[in-house]
């Protein structure tokens, strides 16, 4: 007699039920999870010429694995066997020419047989900054603005993206530098370009620091801040914390360079205790810079711009700027662009804003390119 097919059906799940995890998982077709790479990441390049991509990620009911990279600058596009561990874990290197964007796949084998595939279509091997400070180096520019290279993207600590206005990761809803940095490097070198934006509005050096370094006097927003019973302020340690994340999570291959724009709102503050006289500004960037390259196990570069203006009458404080031109005259840090000279049509507001108007963002980033490629070409033996 013919079953039925709700017969049928109960039969085929009560054989499931009596197989063993490993002989279901035999049967299934096999999976693979890639975490590495991401798409539309950059690779932070270790020479001129190439730079060193990590692929790892897990898989089910896979006996073998196989990782190719097509596109750019590829020359084999031949499929690299990746070891397999006991649980299904996999991690391997691949050598790849500076240059993107590569598509990456994945492929597994069961039986001899191709099971499954997964693949990353935008990976590149270029040049990766990270960028901190206050409003001025995150979105609060006058005007959004885009890449027009296809060749600059960003990330926010989960995912990279094309580095539109506003940046991932960084306060306000504006414009930043970014953009048209990112051009320009793209098309001096030849490469992809990454960013990594940390900035938040507003804040002071002491925001920056550790958790529990502290200071006789609060800055003029105290949200990063707490008054501890010695009498003294000290950090709350967030926004140290969200950038040493951030850098840890790029990769093995990290970053060139932090790009730090900063001071404004440790400069001539309504309040006169709210400023920071130059000595602890210089103290507490030293200390930001140092403790961070300890904490990530790596010397980073820093360059750090000199930047307190505010409004036409209040244009630079002399104090800040030596502070910050010291940091970099010790060693410490690499002198980066002078901004506090970008007044009138540079500013948002006609010339009478904090912030910059769409002409100063190509300015602003202009001063950074001056900066960031000769000493680029000196990194890389050009």
């Amino acid at each position: 007699m013919e079953m039925s097919h709700t017969f049928r059906s109960l039969l085929c799940i009560l054989v499931l039920l009596a197989l063993s995890p490993k002989q279901v998982a035999a049967q299934s077709p096999g999976t693979i999870r890639l975490d590495s790479p991401l798409d539309w990441q950059v690779v932070q390049r270790h020479s001129a010429a190439t730079g060193t991509v990590a692929v790892r990620g897990g898989s089910q009911a896979i006996e073998q694995l196989e990782v190719r990279f097509e596109g750019a600058g590829a020359s084999a596009e031949a499929w690299q066997r990746v070891p397999l561990a006991a649980d299904g874990s996999f991690t391997t290197t691949v050598e790849l020419p500076a240059g993107g964007w590569y598509r990456c796949t994945v492929r597994g084998f069961g039986g001899g047989n191709v099971l499954t595939e997964t693949d990353v279509a935008n990976v590149g091997v270029g040049e990766v900054f990270v960028v901190a400070g206050q409003s001025n180096s995150a979105n609060h520019g006058e005007q959004q603005l885009q890449p027009a290279s296809g060749k600059v993207v960003s990330f926010d600590g989960v995912r990279w993206q094309a580095a539109n206005d506003p940046q991932p990761g960084a306060s306000g809803g504006g414009g930043s530098f970014l953009p048209p940095l990112g051009d320009a490097l793209a098309e001096r070198f030849g490469i992809p370009i990454g960013f990594v934006a940390c900035g938040i509005g507003a804040t002071s050096v002491r925001e920056w620091l550790p958790a529990g370094a502290s200071f006789p006097d609060p800055p003029t927003l105290t949200g990063r801040v707490r008054h501890v019973p010695d009498g003294r302020w000290e950090s709350d340690g967030a926004a140290y914390a969200m950038l040493l994340e951030r850098m840890k999570s790029i990769g093995s291959g990290g970053f060139r360079a932090v790009l730090w724009h900063q001071g404004e709102s440790d400069a001539n503050q309504q309040d006169p205790t709210r400023t920071l006289p130059g000595e602890l500004y210089r103290e507490y960037l030293t200390t930001l810079i140092t403790t961070s390259r300890r904490d990530i196990g790596k010397a980073s570069p820093w360059f750090v711009a000199q930047a307190s203006y505010h409004v036409p009458g209040d244009e630079a404080s002399p104090d800040i700027r030596a502070a910050q031109a010291a940091v970099c005259s010790e060693g410490t840090a690499l002198a980066g662009p002078d901004t506090d000279s970008l007044t009138m049509e540079w500013r948002e507001a006609g010339g009478q804003g904090v912030h910059f108007s769409g002409l100063g963002l190509k300015e602003h980033a202009r001063l950074w390119l001056e900066k960031l490629a000769p000493w680029l070409d000196g990194q890389l033996g050009r």
